[in-house]
């Protein structure tokens, strides 16, 4: 069912959302400064592709360093983004057929409000797939 829904995902939001992340990346590569936050850009959208059977859990050996790329983080990008997740996925969950793909937004949102210092995991095991 989760490849089901992720091929869904791909076609109606995935791709868009993946290609938003890769432009943001590729910004923030040449703004040479900016590269952690480029490499984090790159990462969601390899979670943006493929979001179901994935979740953010926070690394626990993050410090102040992420912290601090988090502040900068949110004021100039965060914040935007993260509402952009909210309006589509309350635009998904009018239709029934619409919540899955609303709720996977939604799961979105901490990641793309603060993502260095998270890392993207399976859902079900304790091994993290890649993080950043």
């Amino acid at each position: 069912m989760k490849t089901v829904l992720n091929v869904l995902w791909l076609v109606f939001s995935g791709l868009w959302m993946a290609l938003g992340y890769a432009v943001a990346g590729l910004v923030c590569f040449v703004l040479i400064i900016t590269i952690p936050w480029g490499i984090a850009c790159f990462r969601i959208a390899g979670y943006a592709l493929w979001p179901f059977g994935y979740t953010v859990a926070e690394r626990r050996d993050a410090g102040l360093a992420s912290t601090l790329g988090n502040v900068v983080w949110l004021v100039v990008a965060g914040i935007w983004i993260t509402i952009g997740h909210v309006i589509a996925g309350l635009a998904f969950c009018v239709t029934i057929i619409g919540i899955p793909f609303g709720l996977a937004h939604f799961k979105m949102v901490p990641v793309s409000l603060m993502p260095l210092g998270r890392e993207v995991v399976r859902t079900g095991s304790g091994y993290p797939s890649y993080r950043w």
